[in-house]
């Protein structure tokens, strides 16, 4: 087609234009790529300065407490933390004052790049992964009023463990200064523990719990499950399906017929062994012992598969 001498000097200008604009855009979008993309800090002086600078500019800061090797459960949480804050900050480290078993700290996976590859994906703006000599220069010998939550089921298998989860999280929680602060309902002792501490230490940062992520057999997302054999694996998920068939049971029997029938049924499963299981009161965490004594009630166990101790739990 012929265009006059004018008219294709305004379809050349308009072919500049248009050229300029999509350059404009790709630069745009480079930048912003680079804006966005994750940055994993090591220091405590570092974060805070960035996370100040955040602040500054109106930005609401979630966290995402981890201590690695982290699966579709950690990363619902920190989807959902992407999507409630304009800042996710998730924190990888394996705190060694809440571990009461030498050999299970050590044996604890640790996959740092891995796990740094997955947050990336989800959508997370900076990693903490600090050393052990950044988080405890010196013995932390704080004890906490942490309340009655904190003295029955795992308080008192594993004694000091819930000393050791509040010295961390009170730290993270002073160091990066959330409004929100994300945790999975499969602990879900540990979040009315860490909801306790929250108020002794008058710390404004709001708790988000939730849902337990599962398999699709029904066992409950753990980075301990990697430590289970093929054999274990498979006997596993008796756990989830004995818990879920409880809540039937309990439609006609007593609370303490309920706990009996589940431990037994669990024991009966070897290399299943369990080491409590308790229904509870779903706000004090107090053991009941008559459905009519609460309004909301939950089971929690804590069971062996050889010799890898898996939690779970259950609303009735």
């Amino acid at each position: 087609m012929y265009l006059l001498p004018k008219r294709r000097c305004y379809v050349q200008v308009i072919l500049l234009l248009c050229s300029r604009f999509l350059e404009r855009r790709v630069q745009l979008f480079i930048s912003n790529y680079s804006y966005l993309e994750m940055k994993i800090i090591n220091c405590i002086a570092a974060l805070r300065s960035t996370l100040d600078a955040e602040r500054s500019a109106g930005k609401r800061v979630g966290l995402v407490p981890t201590m690695g090797a982290l699966h579709a459960g950690h990363l619902s949480l920190v989807n959902r933390c992407v999507e409630e804050n304009d800042v996710c900050v998730v924190s990888v480290f394996v705190n060694p004052t809440q571990f009461n078993d030498k050999r299970d700290l050590e044996t604890y996976p640790r996959t740092l790049e891995q796990d740094c590859a997955l947050l990336e994906k989800a959508g997370c703006r900076y990693v903490f992964a600090p050393s052990d000599e950044e988080m405890y220069p010196e013995p932390d010998t704080r004890v906490f009023d942490l309340g009655a939550v904190a003295t029955v089921m795992e308080g008192a298998f594993r004694p000091g463990h819930f000393n050791g989860v509040a010295q961390i999280v009170s730290k993270l929680f002073t160091i990066i200064e959330p409004d929100r602060a994300y945790f999975g309902e499969k602990d879900f002792q540990q979040i009315a523990v860490i909801r306790s501490m929250t108020r002794w230490l008058k710390l404004p940062v709001e708790i988000v719990p939730c849902p337990i992520v599962r398999e699709a057999d029904g066992l409950a997302l753990s980075s301990r499950n990697v430590r289970l054999t093929s054999e274990q694996r498979r006997i596993a998920p008796v756990i989830s399906r004995t818990l879920k068939e409880s809540c039937i049971f309990a439609a006609s029997r007593t609370v303490e017929e309920t706990k009996a029938w589940v431990t037994k049924t669990l024991n009966e499963h070897p290399p299943l062994r369990v080491e409590y299981f308790e229904i509870v009161d779903a706000t004090s965490l107090q053991p009941i012992r008559s459905w009519d004594a609460t309004a909301g009630a939950v089971g929690c166990a804590a069971v062996y598969c050889g010799d890898v101790r898996l939690i779970d739990n259950i609303k009735y």
